[in-house]
């Protein structure tokens, strides 16, 4: 939508370390780094960063009114535009390092699922390291952590990095298919089992 991708242009340019992108993900892109998202039952599927929420959009297609979905948006502007676009979902203002205690204070003990669309090139190792811990930290036993990095920038020294750190942090790490119909172009990675047991 071309609103959609007026706001993320507006708070890309108001602040784009916490932005990160000049558009919204693709429906594509959306699909597939969903498809982690528990078919059955009643799971806690958690969202990083949903911008205008093309992932929300994913995520409750799959969830089909089933289960809990919380999403964490540090800016202002896009929790009330998912907010308002999806009311079924409890959008909670905060920092995803602090993963762990923003979910506890809803009484979550453990996510299901974790999607992100997190924007990691732009934030420093230590960010990168204390947002993935609090991520593996997050998650129920057997639960997956998906994200992505757009393909063009694999091949760069900050993208290689965050690779090698998710198989720090993770003990399985699947590069997924591109998805050549997003702009840019985006790689989806599926995490499971934190190497960190859960306290």
């Amino acid at each position: 939508m071309l609103s959609d991708t007026l706001t993320v242009i507006r708070e890309f340019c108001r602040a784009p370390v916490h932005t990160g992108a000049l558009s919204p993900s693709s429906r594509g892109l959306a699909e597939a780094i969903t498809v982690t998202v528990p078919a059955t039952g009643d799971p806690v599927v958690v969202e990083l960063g949903p911008g205008t929420g093309p992932f929300s959009g994913a995520i409750q297609r799959r969830l089909g009114g089933r289960g809990r979905h919380l999403a964490v948006e540090i800016n202002p502007r896009f929790a009330e535009v998912v907010s308002a676009r999806f009311p079924e979902v409890e959008v909670v203002r905060g920092d995803a390092a602090e993963l762990v205690a923003l979910l506890k204070e809803r009484g979550v003990d453990g996510a299901d699922a974790v999607v992100s669309g997190l924007p990691w090139a732009v934030f420093s190792p230590g960010a990168q390291r204390s947002i993935l811990t609090a991520i593996a930290a997050s998650l129920a036993p057997g639960a997956a952590f998906t994200t992505f990095t757009y393909e063009h920038a694999r091949p760069m020294p900050a993208a290689i990095r965050f690779r090698r750190l998710l198989g720090t942090v993770f003990e399985e790490v699947v590069t997924g298919r591109t998805v050549w119909s997003n702009f840019p172009p985006a790689v989806v990675y599926h995490a499971r089992r934190s190497r960190t047991p859960r306290g």
